[in-house]
């Protein structure tokens, strides 16, 4: 329909809920495929010194009591605990009083020598069995000393004694101890000398004995007190923070972090389930509505629906592949999905789709806690895809496609590795994946955009490249068997192809299209007047309807010629739609002649004007009209081209005005009212065949040698 682009869209029908329907039961079949990962129990077999086979990072924020640290904190606590001895005060004084009474013992016999022996003499020889353990010299002392010095060391050997027993005397330090602790605890108030002081550590020394030994129980208790005391030691992890980075050994303490959230066990994640199908369906219900809304040429194609949803379905499940691994969903081609919907359909199209499928990349990033980076990696890689790609006309822009998606996918990585994401290796490890996706996506690209456009019916760049060489079979047949059709089609091509580019239209399609618009002219190429070199009309002796059968027939055979030579649909549809239902004027008018000659064009016994018998739909084309921009001005363009060559003057105002009749002409018959053309394009078409057919008609001057070439004389050099 010929309408302004602010025109609002068709109302929803219910061809549009049927298709809707369809189409939503394929898209969430395809998310139900994708949440099966997300519903299969997973077990990654995690346990002490295994390496961990991908990164593992905390599904939420928690503090998770680490009872390995706390336990290697309580054995340091226990460790550091001095062993314990049963020493008391009280035991200490029983001990000490039970060797003084060993002490008096052993210093009786001195006792009675002392007090029973007066003569010196004697008491000496009597000293000389007591004691034996002293040594020569302390002996030495003892026979000099009187009963009154006796008393006094005595004295001081009972109180060195009692004093030293009380404090605490280990086992295992009573050997070193024991000369140490005689001598520290003599009497310092009695006026002992050196030689006394000697002798009372000798008799002394053997007396003492340990009065504490090492005890296992309050050892243990120490120890038991001391690592209760230990604080338990926690781990605050944050949502995503990685607990074991993939390919590192997960230690025991690794592994309490990972039972905490059951990240050992084989469970099914029914809310990640949940949370994918419902925005799943979002992003699933936002493309077929915008379809609807901003393509509805594509919306009621239903090849073209078909191939949409064949590309996200498996854009969707190539997102759930990498099942949580740390690295595989940057290698992922998710940027092919984008490239391929602009060679195939338009780049409006492949952003909607880049940018959704960017949402549910993030969603599925999620598991391994970079949902934000992976949305933008996806997001920036595709566009720059998109931007790259073109239209495909040429292998170097899918190399330069590859490059820009590697380029773009590596400075995010890198961008979010100076956000502290990812280490030096991390970060060239993700480049690395991120070059070989780029890669891989457009190896898909280029392998698959020509296969998915023959089975979808949709004509790439490449095949209308391939069709446009002069060197196909049914254009090397209108060259020879039909030029004057050959080189109609020529500058039907020029003109369609300049004005499609003023519109926005797809000026490679209308070219190609124009080349063979007329291919049904070889079935009977003298049947028209640009073949007719000799300048006989066949049409002067046949009847106006004859001639507009003949004329009319050249599109069936066109598209019998077309299926017979296997060109693509959409090329063979511009056949029939570059005449649509247009009346054949030139016979229509020779038919009105016919009719009203007998009556002089008085008015015929019924009471019609003589003209008037002549019904007009014997005299036009079959159709349809044109349902596209390209098959309209490809009909615009052919009408256009025939009318302007059989001007004799060809200058600007002349040009001009045929231009804008033939124009008129089509709008007022309707022609133009099932395309998409706007007025507004209408005027841009115009100037476009105005500029190009002052181009292609422009004046020469007339050299002088071209009165000799028109007399039959050889030119001279340089003459046109």
């Amino acid at each position: 329909m010929l309408r302004e682009p602010h025109e609002g869209a068709r109302p929803f029908g219910r061809r549009d809920a049927v298709r809707l329907i369809f189409a939503a039961s394929l898209m969430v079949a395809a998310l139900g495929a994708g949440v099966v990962t997300d519903l299969t129990p997973t077990n990654f077999d995690y346990a002490p010194g295994v390496v961990s086979p991908t990164l593992i990072r905390a599904p939420g924020d928690a503090s998770i009591p680490n009872a390995v640290e706390t336990k290697d904190a309580q054995d340091r606590a226990a460790t550091a605990v001095l062993p314990r001895y049963d020493y008391t005060q009280t035991r200490a004084a029983s001990i000490a009083a039970v060797q003084l009474v060993e002490l008096q013992l052993d210093l009786k016999p001195v006792d009675d020598v002392f007090s029973s022996i007066k003569a010196p003499e004697a008491r000496r020889t009597a000293l000389q069995n007591v004691l034996p353990r002293l040594t020569s010299d302390n002996r030495t002392v003892l026979l000099n000393l009187d009963p009154v010095r006796w008393s006094i060391v005595e004295q001081a050997a009972e109180s060195s004694l009692l004093a030293g027993e009380r404090g605490e005397i280990r086992d295992i330090d009573l050997a070193a101890k024991q000369t140490t602790l005689a001598r520290q605890n003599i009497p310092t108030n009695l006026g002992l000398s050196g030689a006394e002081e000697q002798l009372i550590a000798a008799i002394i020394t053997p007396v003492f004995v340990a009065n504490s030994a090492y005890s296992l129980t309050l050892t243990q208790q120490a120890k038991a007190q001391a690592a209760a005391e230990v604080v338990t030691i926690s781990d605050l992890l944050k949502a995503g923070e990685v607990i074991v980075d993939q390919g590192h050994v997960i230690t025991e303490s690794d592994m309490i972090k990972i039972r905490f959230y059951g990240l050992d066990k084989s469970t099914v994640d029914w809310s990640r389930a949940a949370a994918w199908m419902l925005v799943g369906i979002l992003v699933a219900g936002s493309l077929l509505a915008w379809l609807w809304r901003f393509r509805p040429e594509y919306w009621h194609r239903g090849r073209t629906m078909a191939l949409i949803g064949l590309i996200f379905v498996v854009s969707v499940l190539a997102l759930k592949l990498p099942g949580g691994r740390a690295w595989l969903p940057y290698a992922m081609p998710i940027a092919a999905a984008g490239m391929l919907l602009t060679l195939l359909l338009d780049a409006g199209v492949g952003i909607v789709m880049v940018a959704l499928l960017a949402v549910l990349t993030g969603l599925a990033g999620l598991a391994s806690g970079s949902s934000v980076e992976l949305s933008a990696y996806v997001l920036l890689g595709g566009f720059a895809g998109i931007l790259a790609i073109g239209k495909g006309e040429r292998q170097h822009y899918f190399i330069q496609a590859a490059l820009a998606v590697a380029l773009v996918e590596a400075a995010v990585v890198g961008a979010f590795g100076l956000l502290g994401e990812h280490d030096t290796a991390g970060m060239l490890q993700l480049a690395a994946a991120a070059a070989g996706g780029a890669l891989i996506a457009t190896v898909v690209t280029l392998g698959s955009f020509a296969l998915l456009g023959n089975l979808f019916d949709i004509l790439t760049p490449s095949q209308l490249l391939e069709l446009s060489n002069p060197s196909q079979p049914l254009l090397r047949r209108l060259l020879i068997e039909t030029p004057g059709t050959y080189h109609h089609s020529l500058m039907v091509g020029n003109l369609a192809e300049r004005a499609a580019s003023a519109i926005g239209a797809d000026p490679l399609l209308a070219r190609a299209a124009a080349y063979y618009h007329d291919v049904g002219k070889l079935a009977n190429p003298l049947a028209f007047i640009e073949n007719q070199a000799s300048g006989d009309n066949i049409h002067d002796q046949l009847e106006p309807e004859d001639s507009a059968a003949i004329l009319r027939q050249h599109v069936a055979d066109g598209i019998d010629l077309a299926y017979k030579a296997r060109l693509p649909k959409p090329l063979i549809a511009f056949i029939p739609q570059h005449h649509g239902t247009a009346i054949m004027g030139s016979f229509y008018g020779k038919a009105r002649e016919m009719a009203a000659a007998p009556f002089g064009g008085a008015a015929t016994p019924a009471g019609k004007a003589a003209a008037d018998v002549v019904e007009p739909h014997r005299f036009r084309h079959g159709g349809p009209k044109p349902q596209s921009r390209e098959a309209a001005i490809l009909m615009l363009s052919d009408g256009v081209e025939a009318s302007v060559r059989s001007l004799s003057s060809r200058d600007e105002a002349t040009i001009r005005a045929m231009v804008s009749q033939i124009l008129q002409e089509r709008l007022a018959d309707g022609q133009l009212n099932e395309c998409e053309l706007t007025i507004r394009d209408l005027d841009k078409v115009k100037e476009a065949f105005v500029g190009q057919l002052l181009g292609m008609y422009h004046q020469r001057i007339a050299y002088p040698q071209n009165k000799v070439v028109e007399s039959g004389a050889q030119p001279e050099r340089g003459a046109e």
